[in-house]
């Protein structure tokens, strides 16, 4: 008897569990810590604070001076790319080491990155092994 009731108890743990889901329009497994895969992206290496800040900001269009004065004064680099998401530089290291100096000679740029790409509820990061930038992609700048 006692095995069945373990039998029940679990079943009816899994049609709870998979209730639950449907109703809090969760796919299984979302709520997983990380996912991470294999990618290349491309878009403009720049600080994080505008775009984050100022929806009109693009990969393509951009305030050079604006851009470079948050870059140096210590805001985050980041990649965004033409579909506005925006991609955190990290290292493949625990602790995390600062990626400033890899993307500094790239700021203002639009660049191709091949690398590994961590994703976390919403929030995109990657680990950058090959970027390389695109010259013929065209950039509408001001403040230059």
């Amino acid at each position: 008897m006692n095995r069945v009731a373990n039998f029940l108890l679990a079943g009816f743990c899994i049609v709870l569990i998979c209730t639950s889901s449907r109703l809090s329009g969760s796919a299984p497994g979302a709520d997983a810590p990380t996912h991470q895969s294999q990618a290349t992206i491309e878009g403009l290496v720049r600080d994080i604070a505008c775009p984050i800040q100022n929806l009109e900001a693009t990969a393509t269009h951009l305030n050079m001076k604006c851009l470079l004065e948050c870059a140096r004064s210590g805001s985050p680099p980041a990649i965004l790319t033409n579909e506005g998401e925006l991609y955190l530089p990290i290292s493949d290291k625990m602790p995390d080491t600062d990626q400033r100096p890899k993307l500094m000679p790239f700021v203002g740029k639009y660049v191709r990155v091949r690398g590994t790409v961590f994703e976390r509820k919403g929030t995109r990061a990657i680990v950058i092994t090959e970027i390389k930038e695109l010259k013929d992609v065209h950039l509408t700048i001001e403040g230059e």
